[in-house]
Formats: C-alpha cells, structure tokens, sequence
C-alpha cells in the first residue's frame, strides 16, 4: 500500500478533490452575476471569505512534514522545532475550520433565514461543499504526501 503509485494516485485526487471544491463555488459565482439569476440574491465578498481561509489553511498544513511533527533538536538545526511545527499545524486547522464554520455561518444568515428558493440557496449550499472538499482535499494531500515509502533513502550522519 505504501508505494509511488499509491502516493501518487493519492495526489492526483487531492488535486481533483480541490479542483471540484473550487469549480463548484466559481460556477455558483457565475451564474449569480449572470442574468439567468432570478433573485437579487448574488455572490459577493463575503461569499469568497470561507474559500479563502480554507485554501490558506491548505497551503499551511501540507507545508508542514510529518517528521518535523516528531523532531528533535538534534535532526533540524534549532530547538522546539516539533512544538513550533505542531503550531503552525494547529494554525492550519484552524484556518480550514473556520473557512468552513464560515460557509455555514454564511449559508444560515444569507440564505437560510430569507427563505428563498432552493436554485438561490444553492449558492450557499455550494460554498459549504467547495469548503469540505477543500478541507477533505488537504486531507488526502497530506496523508499521502506523508507516506513512508520502502523504496526511498534516509542518508543521515
């Protein structure tokens, strides 16, 4: 299980996971600025903030290996490097935690409580899959970018 092609097949879906969480928000975007839009409900600033949190939280946790999660000070030049990793990963989650606290935040009080049709609520609605399939998409980066592989070598004095 632990092979190239697994971390890479691993890859790839991340990427097709990230891919689709961000087409469904813009095409969302889209078609509320169009005139096909039957409300004056459209996608503002707003709307973008969750996405945003959560990408940037994607880009801090899978900046962060798996070994620094563990690493001494003698591994890496410096001290507390694992506390100060572990900070930065928890800085991340946190991120993406509140870009999707954010989606459904936005969702109840944009869309929920107008009580309006199902085609504009699907705005909200698309916001909080694009952010979970961000979210599952830094997920499935991490995990297998952090695969141990058999193959590779550890050159270390």
């Amino acid at each position: 299980m632990n092979t190239a092609s697994t971390r890479t097949a691993g890859v790839y879906a991340a990427g097709a996971l990230f891919s689709l969480g961000f087409y469904a928000f813009i095409d969302v975007a889209a078609h509320s600025a169009s005139p096909r839009n039957g409300s004056d409900t459209h996608v503002k600033f707003v709307d973008w903030i969750p996405g945003i949190c959560s990408a940037l939280g994607m880009l801090v946790i899978n900046s962060i290996e798996k070994t620094r999660l563990q690493a001494d000070s003698f591994s890496y030049s410096g001290s507390g490097v694992a506390w100060k990793a572990r900070t930065v990963l928890f800085l991340g989650f946190a991120l993406m935690a509140g870009g999707l606290a954010g989606s459904v935040t936005v969702f109840i009080l944009k869309y929920a409580f107008h009580e309006l049709e199902l085609q504009t609520m699907y705005y909200g609605i698309a916001n909080i899959i694009a952010n979970f399939l961000i979210m599952l998409s830094s997920f499935v980066l991490w995990v297998s970018q952090n695969m141990e592989d058999d193959y590779t070598y550890n050159l270390s004095l």
